[in-house]
């Protein structure tokens, strides 16, 4: 493969200034640069030149492209998105004669719904851990934290004991961008982060370790740990597999919303910039009653 398609410096400055500017993780900065990099890969194949030569029409070329290996709306927007930022930063840059992305829409795609659970599924996932030995205990406690705080697993997997305050049942958590904030819970939950911490205190696992959640090893969880973990309750409890850890986020901003919360209040517990984001669960929330209203009305 040519040297050309290894190393790309202008795709490698444009993520280097997301870090500084934006301040994303490394899992967003990842998915800028396999979408870029793809993008520069396919222009250099087909047409020989590099991005800062691109036009339009080369745009539109690589949204076909996308489209012809099967890739959803959703993916191929996502990927579209990425592009634009690029090029948006070759332009600030000065490397482009004209902006290829200033005429490009996205595809229209139906924004699919995050899938939720019922409160009747929920506590069946909450009690499926076996208590009695640390990993049930752990695993118990990591549901119900993340059930009555909707945090995001990254958020989850990375709290210390310095960011939870049990006298005032407060969780402080590091969101994308860098963006820090409180977020409350509820009697359960903390009964249970009580019950953990004593555990661990008596069992002598890793006191010295600033990491709340860890492994036998004393080590801080994995993502891809908790995720195999869920898998193995929804297996006890029958629930259906495509459940993920994230699913009780997103079940959290649902039943706060059934139950009466204002939009803009979970807006702020779950840490989203855009209230457009938040606003999806109000569909769930709507599409719910109204298939409560089609099962037991009598005119349903």
């Amino acid at each position: 493969m040519s040297s050309d398609l290894k190393k790309n410096p202008l795709v490698d400055s444009f993520l280097s200034t997301l870090r500084l500017e934006k301040g994303l993780s490394e899992n967003t900065i990842k998915a800028y640069s396999n979408d870029c990099k793809a993008f520069n890969q396919w222009l250099f194949l087909k047409k020989g030149y590099k991005a800062v030569s691109a036009i339009e029409e080369d745009i539109e070329n690589y949204l076909k492209h996308l489209n012809s290996i099967n890739l959803s709306n959703a993916s191929i927007n996502r990927k579209l998105s990425s592009i634009k930022h690029f090029f948006n930063y070759l332009s600030k840059a000065k490397l482009l004669k004209s902006n290829p992305v200033i005429n490009i829409s996205g595809l229209k795609s139906s924004k699919a719904l995050p899938k939720s659970l019922s409160i009747i599924d929920v506590n069946s996932l909450i009690k499926a851990p076996d208590c009695s030995n640390f990993i049930g205990l752990r695993d118990r406690t990591m549901i119900e934290l993340m059930y009555a705080t909707g945090v995001r697993i990254s958020e989850l997997i990375n709290l210390e004991y310095g960011n939870i305050d049990l006298n005032r049942s407060l969780i402080k958590v590091m969101g994308k961008g860098g963006k820090e904030r409180m977020i409350p819970f509820g009697d359960d939950a903390l009964s249970w982060l009580i019950t953990y911490i004593e555990f661990r205190r008596k069992n002598n696992l890793s006191l010295n370790s600033r990491e709340f959640f860890i492994s036998q090893q004393g080590k801080k969880i994995t993502r891809q740990a908790f995720w195999y973990r869920i898998k193995a309750y929804l297996k006890v409890t029958g629930l259906s597999l495509d459940i993920s850890p994230h699913t009780l986020r997103h079940a959290f901003a649902t039943h706060l919303l059934n139950n009466g919360a204002d939009l803009r209040s979970v807006q702020m517990l779950l840490g989203h910039s855009d209230l457009s984001t938040t606003q999806i669960y109000t569909h769930i929330a709507k599409q719910r009653l109204s298939n409560m209203v089609k099962q037991h009305h009598p005119r349903g």
